[in-house]
């Protein structure tokens, strides 16, 4: 499997929870407060934590302690990397990996 591919599945893992989408949708307005975080939400500050780690994990949201609170932001540069990731491989091109080799049923 092609490194590319390698590297982005953790990201769609790490988006396949309603939570964790929902928690990427608040961060796109700025950083955030853990506590401002887990009041949208009715899960423990445990759950939350760790769907924060998985989100951290993987690139995607940045986090950083303040006192005793944790503030966590996207983070910009590999969210669009994603994105192009995403539109490279949903758009028909010359080099498609469904264009390596020859078919043995003689369509094109």
């Amino acid at each position: 499997m092609s490194n590319k591919y390698a590297e982005n599945v953790g990201l769609f893992k790490a988006l396949a929870d309603t939570n964790r989408l929902m928690i990427v949708d608040m961060l796109s307005c700025g950083e955030l407060c853990a506590c401002k975080i887990l009041e949208k939400f009715h899960i423990t500050q445990p759950t939350l934590s760790h769907h924060m780690k998985i989100l951290c994990d993987c690139g995607l949201v940045n986090g950083r302690k303040e006192g005793k609170w944790m503030y966590y932001s996207l983070n910009s540069e590999k969210v669009q990397d994603f994105k192009n990731f995403l539109c490279a491989i949903t758009i028909d091109k010359e080099d498609c990996i469904c264009k390596e080799g020859e078919c043995n049923c003689g369509k094109k």
